[in-house]
């Protein structure tokens, strides 16, 4: 197994994903396969610190969940109130309230934790 160490600059990624794609296929109970393994993690970490991708506003959210689950605006509703509300919501005219988020985190399950979050009307 070679020198293994923390992941601190891209210099140190850069090598960490090149040993890595030279064992990659080593098996699992192997000596390769553990620092497979190990390399694996300290990169996945390094990626999180630095590469992070910022989750969308919560309405930019709905319209993915929509779109993955091919619903219309019509489909929400019964979650959001009517017709004029659900475009004034996804337009972001008006505000998500609480009761929309519960509604909404159970029929797109999209976490309410998600749906609280800030974000900016148009006007």
């Amino acid at each position: 197994m070679s020198k293994i160490k923390l992941i601190k600059s891209e210099e140190d990624y850069e090598l960490a994903l090149d040993r890595l794609n030279e064992i990659f296929d080593a098996p699992l109970n192997s000596k390769k396969g553990e620092e497979a393994e190990i390399l694996a993690i300290l990169i996945n970490d390094y990626e999180a610190r630095n590469y992070a991708i910022p989750s969308p506003d919560p309405i930019d959210a709905i319209k993915i969940r929509m779109d993955e689950m091919n619903l219309k605006q019509k489909d929400l509703i019964g979650e959001i109130g009517s017709k004029s509300v659900v475009s004034e919501v996804l337009n972001k005219r008006r505000r998500l309230t609480t009761r929309m988020i519960r509604n909404l985190s159970s029929k797109l399950q999209l976490g309410a934790d998600l749906l609280i979050k800030d974000y900016q009307l148009q006007s």
